[in-house]
């Protein structure tokens, strides 16, 4: 028996129609770091979203699913290609501008991109880039820069507002299947070529659904988001489009993500959302430290990307910002979990612990946990194990180049077809995920497991320490042993005596886990997207390039 209901399929196009109509006065502000920032509202927005499609269609003859890729800063004209693209059934790519040169080359030509949309502050990483970019035959530039350095290239060169110029507000979008692509990412590449992960329009609605709930973000169009998190970051989580389906207003720093202009922003524009990696959070801290400001607008602070430390979570706390535990990834769009504490435990000692995890999953995700041996394992809190998720928003293979078949590598999915994390935790009984490390990134310690994620977090609550990472280096007795690397804070000295100490006294790490080899750097290596990048840290070990003290 088939239902009665409609079949109308979920795309970003309605999202788009939906946003710049019922929330036709939210509003998109743009940080210019001078003078007055750049407001535009969502009906001003989605108007431009139309003169943007019929440009790329009419003018650089876009068609079907051609890809138009954004090499782009948050902004409202990235935005704009946010959904003039996809809705008008093409696929947008967003660029990772922070990957190396040879892998941004290699994911343009993958993906076989023909336009790239591209702000004119970043020029400079695109020029030198694009002879080999073979596949593009369109550069578009938003925003001053010097377009002297695309000259006599193989591709035609046009002015974003040029380009849009005097065509119609209005276009006639094409009714698309719902499982047709709308985006791609790919993955950073720590370990071999990056991946592309394509999302469907029905994915992209049905996240934004989840970003929306009560029990996620739960924004409403009296509410400002800083979306710190790039645009080029699994689609910034998710909250562009989930703004267009709520009204949130968007505030957008651009290229200005150093703390002091993100703490000029707050006071200035009064967010009552945020969201980014914990790194962007440690500098802003400092900087609130530092120079306090009004910031009492933000009362809510979403934080995923990796573990956010308990000090960095009371620290954010005590200036009346609560901070909100999330994970995900590339493959999951990227909304996994979300950690607001259950009823029961609002207001009692639970509260914290239940915040500190990765957070609950909701009913869009299936999650289970398997062990070494390929065994299912309880959902008891205690029984560690790879994380295996899926569902409508997760992925089930890469993008294995066009007019070619998805890739499904075995390492990465499960026979089945659930997505293996490479994500080592535990889930509670009531579905809390506390993840304890990296499968790649735990330490194997005399047939025990040692947690870098635990050591990292305590160590980054002791005063003198800014920062703390975590990795298993080779012990001749024990196989492996972790190494402590630390950056301090101005004027601290090095006690690696002290640091154990506390390690043991105030974390309660168990003596066996704690390490013995210790070193000072000046900042710990990072990925594209702020994350430790530990392959950098085991490689200077192994080449004697860390000044390490052994206790």
């Amino acid at each position: 028996m088939l239902s009665t209901m409609q079949d109308v399929p979920l795309t970003v196009t309605r999202l788009l129609e939906h946003g710049m109509r019922v929330h036709a006065r939210s509003r998109i502000t743009t940080w210019t770091g001078e003078g007055e920032p750049r407001r535009r509202t969502f009906a001003e927005a989605g108007a431009r979203s139309a003169q943007l499609a019929h440009a790329l269609h009419d003018e650089l003859g876009v068609r079907g699913d051609d890809r138009v890729a954004t090499l782009m800063f948050n902004n409202a004209e990235h935005v704009e290609a946010y959904f003039a693209v996809p809705a008008m059934g093409a696929v947008l790519h967003t660029l990772n501008l922070r990957l190396p040169a040879e892998q941004l080359v290699w994911i343009v030509q993958h993906a076989s991109d023909r336009v790239v949309i591209v702000d004119g502050s970043l020029i400079p990483v695109l020029a030198p880039l694009l002879p080999r970019m073979t596949s593009v035959k369109h550069v578009v530039v938003s925003g001053p820069g010097d377009r002297s350095a695309l000259d006599g290239t193989h591709a035609r060169v046009h002015d974003y507002e040029e380009l849009i110029a005097g065509r119609p507000a209005t276009y006639d979008w094409p009714e698309l299947d719902e499982r047709q692509a709308a985006a791609m990412c790919y993955t950073s590449g720590t370990t071999g070529d990056p991946k592309g992960v394509v999302y469907s329009h029905r994915s992209i609605y049905l996240h934004s659904m989840q970003v929306n709930m009560a029990e996620s973000m739960g924004l409403t169009d009296r509410d400002t988001s800083l979306i710190v998190v790039p645009q080029f970051h699994v689609n910034a989580w998710g909250l562009p489009h989930a703004t267009f389906m709520t009204g949130i207003n968007m505030l957008m720093p651009d290229r200005f993500l150093q703390p002091a202009p993100l703490a000029e922003m707050i006071e200035r524009e009064r967010p009552t959302h945020a969201a980014a990696v914990p790194t962007i959070w440690q500098g802003l801290l400092a900087e609130l430290n530092a120079r306090p400001r009004d910031v009492s607008s933000l009362v809510q602070v979403t934080i995923g990307g990796s573990a956010c430390p308990r000090s960095l979570m009371e620290a954010f706390d005590a200036k009346g910002m609560r901070v909100c535990h999330a994970w995900g990834m590339t493959e999951t769009s990227p909304l996994g979990t979300v950690a607001r504490p259950p009823a029961h435990a609002v207001g009692t000692d639970e509260e914290l612990g239940y915040r500190l995890t990765q957070g609950r999953f909701p009913a869009g995700v299936e999650a289970r946990l398997t062990g070494p041996d390929g065994e299912r394992l309880p959902w008891d809190g205690k029984s560690a194990g790879e994380l295996e998720v899926r569902g409508p928003w997760i992925a089930g293979a890469y993008y294995n180049g066009a007019d070619a078949e998805p890739l499904r590598p075995d390492d990465k999915f499960s026979p089945d077809g659930w997505l293996k994390t490479g994500d080592v935790g535990t889930i509670s009984p009531d579905g809390y995920l506390t993840l304890t490390d990296r499968a790649k990134d735990v330490i194997k310690s005399g047939g025990e497991w040692i947690s870098s994620v635990a050591l990292e977090n305590a160590l980054m609550a002791h005063p003198d320490v800014v920062e703390a990472a975590v990795v298993a280096v080779p012990d001749e007795r024990w196989g492996e042993r972790p190494l402590a690397t630390v950056v301090l804070k101005d004027g601290a000295a090095a006690d690696f005596a002290a640091l154990r100490a506390f390690l043991a006294e105030e974390a309660r790490i168990a003596k066996w886990q704690l390490p013995e080899r210790w070193t000072v750097v000046d900042a710990v290596p990072k990925t594209s997207v702020g994350k430790f990048d530990k392959k950098v840290l085991r490689r200077q070990y192994a080449a004697g390039e860390l000044d390490v003290t052994r206790l």
